[in-house]
């Protein structure tokens, strides 16, 4: 296997579908820690975003509509996002190339991560049918604890409602 592939997952969520002791991850929970391959072709670690802000949002599939518009939406806001000392992350079970297309199509200024085994979506519970994620955002605070969890997400509120919670 790829080293650059490996998938670790902390134990807090474990992979049980978000399950953290045999339930789904709320607010105030730590985040499950892991590492995936980015576009710009390094390994991204949640661990070494300790002391910042992060949005980590759950996709199912890259070039669809409701995909689109939402990452769209994210590089449109992503200036007063990073503002608030807080940068965005996209992630779906899409391989490291298919991201890099859709990120060089859709002009993306954030980067998405590659969670092809899907390990990351059943750690926060964001996992889908046909080994899609579901369309759920998780915004992670300095502690790397998870502050705020939408799971009926509007593709294009996305953005605003993330700036609501900053604020």
């Amino acid at each position: 296997m790829n080293p650059a592939r490996i998938v670790s997952v902390g134990l807090t969520a474990g992979l049980l579908g978000g399950c953290a002791a045999g339930r789904m991850l709320r607010a105030g929970d730590p985040a499950p820690q892991f590492r995936l391959p980015q576009t710009n072709g390094s390994t991204f670690a949640l661990s070494e975003r300790a002391g910042h802000w992060t949005v980590l949002y759950c996709y199912p599939k890259d070039g669809t509509p409701g995909c689109t518009r939402q990452a769209c939406a994210f590089r449109d806001a992503i200036a007063p996002i990073r503002a608030r000392d807080c940068e965005v992350y996209g992630v779906s079970t899409d391989s490291v190339e298919s991201h890099a297309r859709f990120s060089r199509e859709h002009e993306l200024t954030f980067p998405l991560l590659s969670d092809e085994d899907g390990n990351v979506a059943r750690a926060y519970g964001a996992d889908g049918l046909l080994g899609f994620s579901k369309r759920w955002t998780f915004l992670i605070d300095p502690s790397l604890h998870i502050r705020w969890i939408q799971r009926d997400v509007d593709p294009a509120l996305n953005p605003r409602e993330v700036l609501d919670q900053l604020r």
